[in-house]
């Protein structure tokens, strides 16, 4: 029964509380309001999600969060460094192909979104069989560290997550 009315209990709550914060009061009502989309949506959009994303240890979720908007705050530092300081033509941008062992379309969606939310890289393109992910870095001279970088800090955080 509890299944039927929440069919995605961390997206209802994740929601609620998104909800809350783009009002930015918390009152009797704007509470109400995000619990009645923390619940309707989900179920609504039930039909539209045949196979439920597994996730297998929510709480690392934490941890990957942390670590993602630490590298984001850091490249913020790197890009506006490189656009003040570097000449156009120190510039050393690539093209770097992400081999992936990730399986999860969801799991290869928000490593993707990681990819592009940090300054300085961009996720392109995914290959058509999904084991590669095409990524732009505005500059770099190590593009095997940032194959091994994108490796180590989130897919192998996204593959205990959701596989």
């Amino acid at each position: 029964m509890i299944r039927r009315i929440f069919p995605h209990p961390y997206l209802s709550l994740t929601l609620a509380l998104v909800w809350l914060a783009l009002v930015n009061k918390v009152t009797p009502g704007n509470v109400f309001l995000g619990l009645v989309f923390g619940v309707a949506l989900p179920f609504l959009t039930q039909p539209y999600w045949p196979n439920r994303p597994k996730v297998g240890r929510p709480l690392r979720m934490i941890e990957y969060a942390l670590v993602v908007l630490w590298d984001i705050v850091l490249a913020n530092v790197e890009v506006a460094l490189v656009i003040l300081f570097k000449r156009n033509d120190a510039i050393q941008s690539h093209w770097i192909a992400v081999p992936l062992d990730l399986r999860s379309p969801e799991a290869i969606t928000v490593l993707a979104g990681t990819i592009t939310m940090t300054p300085g890289t961009v996720t392109s393109v995914l290959a058509a069989d999904g084991r590669a992910l095409l990524v732009h870095c505005l500059d770099t001279g190590d593009p095997d560290g940032i194959r091994q970088q994108i490796k180590e800090r989130y897919e192998y955080r996204l593959k205990e997550i959701f596989e």
